[in-house]
């Protein structure tokens, strides 16, 4: 349990992170094509988001295969590291859906037992 809890907790800060580091990628390609000013920005945003890009990617995998997630499911995290900002929304599609919890994959969520009624008396 706790490399699940370690796996999900990187996860969700590398999904922030990612984005972060688009915007400063994207900020950088504007000065450096846009403006034609620097290239300071593609320079140091260019390897943070490509390692934050990896790291996502396999943090992805890793949750693939502990969290159990369908094919699909992994398929959508990887690609929103494609898109810019979309590892912040693929993040809280899976919280909401439960992906991202680090209860027991392989079970769902224990059931309620129902309570024994008080036998009846007899009279």
């Amino acid at each position: 349990m706790p490399l699940r809890n370690a796996a999900i907790r990187t996860f969700r800060i590398l999904a922030v992170a990612e984005a972060f580091s688009w915007a400063a990628l994207l900020i950088g390609m504007y000065f450096k094509w846009i403006a034609g000013t620097t290239e300071i920005g593609v320079q140091v945003a260019g390897p943070i988001h490509g390692a934050l890009f990896v790291g996502y990617g396999v943090t992805a995998l890793v949750l693939w295969r502990l969290q159990r997630w369908p094919f699909t499911v992994a398929l959508f995290a990887g690609l929103s590291a494609v898109f810019p900002f979309a590892t912040i929304l693929f993040e809280r599609w899976a919280d909401k859906r439960n992906l991202l919890t680090a209860a027991d994959a392989g079970t769902s969520a224990p059931e309620a037992r129902p309570s024994k009624a008080p036998e009846e008396s007899q009279v």
